[in-house]
């Protein structure tokens, strides 16, 4: 394409020029052209380019886009499962992380609360106020404005849920206590502030009915007079794959002593970490215990 010379093709002094008195008639005109123009942007209304995404959802204006999801309103809780440790929820989402130990917050429900599967979704549970005796504490592992995602203690081992924060019905508290059991080293580790507590070699499960895996917490505290096997039971939140009920119970796992020292060391168990005495020790400290819902970390 051959190029243009600009000042060539727009020069004035190659156009026709205007007689002297056709100058305020040519000035006028185009003073009004430029108020026309002006005038056509100052008074058509703005319209938006269209969204042509798919699926694009409208924003409602002066709504702030991490305000809190409401909580479906559940007139009443009859008829949900119990996220208990006798309870199944059989929807409840999976916990996504297996590797790593929840950190920071617990939460207490003062009353029956619902569980749900997501921030404003469905409800699929109710997490009572108690478990096995003590006050439920449930370790937070996922925060959403107004919302936090709770592990459970119910079946299916994993099994989550999301509490709402907004209608006060939570007590949050925070524990640094932290317990790791390397079932393939036969030991468990306590931490506190980050800092090693004590270690113990332990029994475990054994290969017909092994320790299950995963993230789960310190679900309660509890004697059971009709045993002479240990002085306190830990039940954790989480149960045997092998067993549907051991002894009468949902066949939860838990953490507990033995009388005889030949168990640790070695898959000796029914899927329980059997403990040595001194470990129970440090658990129920009377001036610092490991507190109900203390994160648990089965590798």
């Amino acid at each position: 394409m051959a190029s243009i010379d600009l000042r060539k093709d727009c020069s004035m002094s190659e156009m026709p020029q205007p007689a002297p008195n056709r100058w305020r008639v040519l000035a006028l005109w185009l003073a009004g052209i430029a108020l026309i123009c002006t005038a056509g942007v100052l008074l058509t209304p703005s319209r938006p380019a269209p969204d042509t995404t798919r699926g694009a959802e409208p924003v409602e204006l002066g709504v702030e886009l991490d305000a809190p999801v409401a909580a479906r309103a559940i007139p009443n809780l009859t008829g949900l499962p119990d996220a208990s440790t006798f309870g199944t929820v059989a929807n409840a989402p999976q916990d996504a992380t297996t590797e790593e130990i929840p950190d920071g917050p617990l939460v207490h429900p003062t009353t029956p609360v619902p569980v749900f599967d997501q921030p404003g979704g469905a409800a699929i549970a109710v997490l009572p106020t108690t478990q096995l005796g003590s006050d439920t504490w449930v370790p937070v592992i996922a925060e959403e404005p107004g919302w936090v995602q709770v592990l459970l203690p119910s079946r299916p081992n994993g099994s989550t849920g999301w509490l709402s924060t907004q209608d006060n019905t939570l007590t949050i508290r925070s524990t640094t206590d932290r317990i790791v059991i390397d079932r393939a080293a036969f030991r468990l580790t306590l931490y506190r502030d980050h800092q090693q507590i004590g270690t113990w070699s332990v029994g475990v499960g054994t290969a017909a009915a092994p320790t299950p895996a995963g993230r789960t917490f310190v679900l309660a505290s509890m004697t059971d007079a009709k045993q002479k096997f240990s002085p306190v039971i830990f039940p954790l939140g989480i149960h045997s794959a092998t067993f549907s009920t051991y002894g009468g119970g949902p066949g939860t796992t838990g953490i507990h002593g033995w009388p005889s020292t030949d168990v640790f060391g070695r898959p000796s168990s029914d899927g329980c970490i059997r403990v040595p005495a001194d470990a129970l020790a440090t658990f129920t400290n009377p001036i610092d215990p490991v507190p109900i819902g203390t994160p648990v970390l089965i590798r």
